[in-house]
């Protein structure tokens, strides 16, 4: 499963530093964990369960950057099942 273009509109933003966030997407229930920066570097999307975890998918990020900040290269890695 890939992240799709709409989901990387969401996950290309900057949120609050050091958080973990929940939204919806469509049909989805999408959860990430913001870095320092801000940036979302780890996700999950599936369906919350009854004690509020999500099981679905988990995907990570890999950044390059420059010390001034500027974004090299920047991945998102599926990295399975989570339950």
């Amino acid at each position: 499963m890939d992240l799709g273009a709409q989901i990387l509109k969401i996950l290309n933003k900057r949120y609050e530093p050091s958080a973990f966030i929940e939204t919806k997407f469509e049909r989805y229930d999408l959860a990430f964990k913001t870095d320092r920066d801000g940036l979302p570097v780890v996700a999950y999307l599936g369906q919350k369960d009854r004690k509020g975890k999500i099981c679905g998918e988990r995907f990570t990020r890999r950044l390059k950057q420059l010390i001034n900040g500027t974004i090299i290269k920047e991945n998102w890695e599926h990295k399975g099942v989570v339950t």
